[in-house]
């Protein structure tokens, strides 16, 4: 794939960083807890992933569900899981701040990005609760931020496309874009035509268990999973895109 463009998979599984890699991936966004949005994974899942992916790991910090505006005992928790990414050997961190009025908190912002160094941050997606996108990303890009995930404002990467466009002719080059939200094979063919941009796809798959089971903790669709194929096509499609 071309330096310029870059597939980031979301993982909740050493299984499925491997997965991303075989598939042709650059790198893995590790959470837990992806139902309800991405949650901060145990140190033990961010060790076992580090060990296993062969890809660059970057791990989304994010103490609880719901919104992103945080208490100072939570933003105290997200220093900690910054230093302990750092710490189990994280490429990056993803996290996202927001002030009351749902903008883009820039002090505390700028002061994790400061925390994290050397390790890559992510603004992950939300940014797109901003009123004014192109005012939001530039406050990312003032705190320090490598990178932004978005989707340009919409639920989907799909329904986002023109805002996306206009996102990365905004940003010039000063910050990588990821659009990242409802990435298909579909929705990525039409961003791609109008924009050359990174993607973030979860690509997930049910994989059915053998049996069902009666036990309430045991879920009988059996684990989501990212398959080496699936990762493939899209890598072909973004290698299609960039050489036509």
């Amino acid at each position: 794939m071309s330096l310029q463009l870059q597939l980031e998979i979301c993982i909740e599984a050493p299984a499925s960083g491997k997965a991303a890699r075989e598939g042709g991936a650059d790198r893995v966004e590790l959470c837990s807890a992806l139902s309800v949005g991405g949650l901060t994974p145990s140190h033990g899942l961010i060790a076992e992933t580090l060990a296993q992916c062969g890809l660059p790991v970057h791990v989304l910090v994010r103490p609880r569900a719901g919104n992103f505006v945080y208490s100072s005992e939570e933003l105290r928790i997200i220093e900690r899981d910054i230093d302990d990414a750092k710490r189990l050997g994280a490429q990056g961190v993803v996290l996202g701040v927001l002030d009351r009025n749902d903008e883009v908190n820039f002090e505390r912002t700028r002061e994790l990005v400061e925390r994290a160094a050397p390790l890559e941050v992510t603004f992950h997606r939300a940014i797109d609760r901003s009123r004014n996108l192109a005012d939001a990303l530039e406050r990312v890009i003032e705190a320090g931020c490598a990178r932004v995930l978005t989707s340009g404002g919409q639920p989907t990467v799909g329904e986002g496309v023109e805002m996306l466009a206009a996102l990365s002719r905004h940003a010039a080059g000063r910050i990588r874009i990821a659009a990242g939200g409802g990435v298909t094979q579909e929705s990525a063919a039409k961003l791609l035509q109008t924009a050359s941009m990174d993607l973030h796809a979860s690509l997930r798959r049910r994989a059915r268990t053998a049996a069902i089971s009666s036990d309430p903790l045991w879920n009988a669709e059996g684990d989501s999973a990212v398959h080496p194929a699936d990762v493939r096509a899209l890598v072909e499609l973004m290698a299609e895109t960039v050489s036509s």
